[in-house]
């Protein structure tokens, strides 16, 4: 009873837009079960986006999903309150929950981290402002790289010196590193960086201003811990950014980890492991919140992550060796090229700034349901990248006030007349109508050449809304495509995110792609891929050596210590030996290259190298000597999965029930008659064809003319273009 009475004052605390939003919607449980040898094991998958969380749980079998309006100010609230919401009515055993996450993302593009210190060997202070000599924007006039995270008079040199093989040429100043640290707290330093030279080939000095820096009470960034590898700008940069962004990450951390502690102890759940949270990485693996907490930039791209491991998931189950990977949500889209098993690649950039880190092939493009439309100066009609968010939210949401995506969406027609999440979210239509009617007033006419009194001038200016975001999407597939050599028109279009099945075919169309296929529960897809994803943790240990003066013995003698570190503490994270397991590789390169390819350590391991580069580059040079750079351990646990359980084909006839009913939208320009289907109602072998508006509870499909629509065993929806 005071349970009863805990949740119903926490329900009533929270604004009336969240609180009715409590629902839960079950999936089918023939089409996605779980062989558990653990029935009383909860597993809640949660995706954290601008606008909304969306949560999948794993319960004896079944799906759940809900989707709650994201808490931008705390987002550990919407997080508890659905974790909650799934505890009500069930008695686990045990908790899991695996979490994608923007913070660490956010507080990087929107330069809101900690302020961040930097102590290096002395006489490389502006390594970090200098970098590399490529420009990214090669033909701007002005400076293409951003500031520094870390501002010039906080960027410390200390005497030390380590050689590149890892002899102490110089020892550590201990006197140098205590005088800094009373500047350091006059200056109001909350989180500091120390990036030695070539502390990967010996930590001894890294490790030692760690210790003298630990009564400061800060968190400390150490280089040989985030990143042991030789480059020691990049190195530098990860380093920093990880710095930059841990206090954040350690403060939600502990809130959300602390309340999801408080309720699996409500609950009498109290064997270790009693609860577990777990983090998305950038790799797609996941990451216990205690080791999240260490090495934060590791979560720099969780959100996405989740979205890429549940493609390649799906699409390996339902039998698609290929797919593009179209995640369009609330103030993002995110593109990748994915196949049966995605492998992360080293490298990349996050707001700017290069990091080190294994990052999976993401596209990201500030384009969402959320994307506000504007004028700019000269005149042109720009869609983002600025977001309304959740709070205040589009217009048709009732607080906002500028024009966004989804709200040209509902001035067409084409979202539910009931709102959104199964009428539990309701849009105001004439609120949104009255503030496109001011817009077109006082930009279109001028914009466009045309007079107030033009027939049908809402419609027209949000087409032209739609029309621009969908090309801001599309050059997002074209660049992940050409960077993969692969012809987009050669793959299907595998769309979700609440808006994916909103555009999917207008970007097919732009794209000449035949076939888009829209997975169920698509608004809760990236959250899904947490219930598909590893726990993985990597370990490096730099070699720089030729390969043919390196024995095999040195190999499996480093291999050796790697794995050892990853058995140590996959077990200590409670994994046994029948849940983990560990692969091998090395980081290789021709004599003089300044760039690798990781290759899986194998008896046949050089023959490997040759082919991937062949295949990676269009040559291979079978006669030139090889580099060994890097020795990698990847330590994987394997947790129990769903898996996908095929259903009868019932027939094309839609049952009475799936069909709502017919209404005039506007699509290719004029108002045409489309009927509208309640997708948890179809069965699998029903078909349809455009113009239809398929609505369901996480998200919206649009079929316009001359596309049909397929469900299949899996109950995808399967869109195609007649003719094509």
């Amino acid at each position: 009873m005071a349970k009863a009475r805990k949740d119903e004052t926490e329900k009533a605390a929270l604004p009336g837009r969240l609180r009715k939003n409590l629902a839960l919607t079950p999936g089918t449980a023939s089409a996605l079960a779980m062989v558990s040898r653990e029935s009383r094991l909860l597993r809640v998958a949660v995706d954290t986006g601008g606008t909304f969380t969306d949560f999948v749980a794993l319960w004896q079998g079944r799906l759940f999903c809900l989707k709650l309006p994201s808490t931008p100010h705390a987002p550990e609230e919407a997080l508890l309150i659905g974790i909650r919401r799934f505890l009500e009515d069930r008695n686990p055993s045990r908790i899991e929950v695996v979490h994608g996450t923007t913070v660490g993302t956010n507080a990087i593009l929107e330069r809101k981290g900690a302020r961040t210190a930097l102590l290096t060997t002395k006489g490389f202070e502006d390594l970090l402002e200098i970098g590399r000599q490529n420009r990214p924007k090669l033909y701007a006039l002005g400076p293409s790289k951003p500031a520094p995270l870390v501002a010039s008079e906080l960027r410390l040199g200390v005497p030390e010196r380590v050689g590149v093989r890892g002899a102490i040429l110089r020892r550590l100043d201990s006197s140098a590193v205590m005088a800094m640290k009373d500047p350091l707290r006059k200056a109001g330093v909350e989180s500091i960086a120390v990036v030695y030279l070539f502390s990967f080939a010996n930590p001894r000095h890294e490790e030692e201003t760690g210790m003298l820096l630990q009564d400061l009470g800060l968190p400390v960034s150490l280089s040989c811990r985030v990143l042991p590898e030789h480059r020691e700008y990049e190195r530098m940069s990860t380093t920093v950014l990880n710095a930059y962004i841990a206090p954040i990450l350690r403060r939600y951390l502990d809130r959300a980890a602390g309340g999801v502690k408080k309720m699996a102890e409500s609950m009498g759940i109290e064997e270790p492991p009693a609860s577990s949270l777990w983090v998305m990485q950038s790799n797609g693996g996941a990451l216990s919140a205690s080791r999240a907490v260490e090495q934060p930039i590791q979560t720099a791209l969780s959100g996405p992550a989740g979205g890429v491991v549940a493609a390649a998931a799906w699409a390996r189950l339902v039998g698609y060796p290929q797919v593009i990977a179209f995640d369009m949500g609330g103030t993002s889209t995110d593109v990748s090229l994915v196949g049966g098993a995605q492998a992360a690649s080293r490298g990349g950039r996050i707001g700017g700034y290069p990091v080190g880190i294994p990052l999976l092939p993401i596209q990201t493009v500030a384009a969402g349901g959320g994307s506000i439309a504007r004028v700019d100066a000269g005149g042109a009609l720009r869609v983002g990248p600025e977001s309304a968010g959740a709070d205040p939210g589009p217009v048709c949401y009732g607080r906002g006030g500028e024009i966004t995506v989804t709200d040209a969406h509902l001035v067409l027609g084409r979202l539910g007349p009931d709102g959104l999440l199964g009428g539990q979210m309701s849009l105001d239509v004439i609120r949104t109508r009255e503030f496109f009617e001011k817009f077109s007033r006082e930009h279109l006419a001028a914009l466009c050449g045309i007079g107030a009194e033009e027939e049908n001038l809402v419609e027209k200016l949000a087409q032209g809304i739609l029309e621009v975001i969908n090309v801001r999407m599309a050059r997002a597939i074209q660049l992940v495509s050409a960077e993969s050599g692969k012809d987009p028109r050669d793959f299907p279009l595998l769309a979700y995110g609440g808006a994916g099945g909103l555009h999917a075919c207008d970007l097919a169309d732009a794209l000449e792609i035949r076939q888009a296929i829209i997975p169920r529960d698509p608004g809760l897809f990236s959250a899904l891929g947490g219930l598909f994803s590893d726990f993985v943790r990597d370990y490096v240990e730099t070699l720089l050596q030729a390969q043919e003066q390196t024995e095999e013995e040195d190999l499996r003698r480093i291999f050796d210590r790697l794995a050892a570190r990853a058995e140590g503490e996959f077990s200590a994270e409670g994994f046994s030996k029948a849940e983990r397991t560990l692969l091998f590789f090395l980081d290789l390169r021709y004599a003089g290259q300044g760039f690798e390819i990781t290759t899986p350590y194998t008896e046949e391991y050089v023959r490997q190298f040759h082919q991937l580069h062949e295949l990676k580059y269009g040559y291979a040079d079978w006669g030139r000597k090889i580099e060994i750079v890097s020795l990698r351990v990847q330590g994987r646990g394997i947790p129990q999965k769903p898996t996908l359980v095929p259903e009868k084909e019932m027939g094309p006839e839609v049952p009475k029930e799936g069909l709502l009913g017919e209404r005039a939208i506007w699509l290719a320009g004029r108002h045409r008659t489309a009927r509208f289907f309640q997708r948890e109602r179809l069965l699998p072998g029903n078909r349809m064809e455009g113009p239809a508006v398929i609505l369901e509870y996480s998200g919206t499909t649009v079929v316009p003319p001359g596309w049909a629509v397929r469900v299949d065993g899996y109950r995808n929806l399967l869109l195609t273009r007649q003719g094509g």
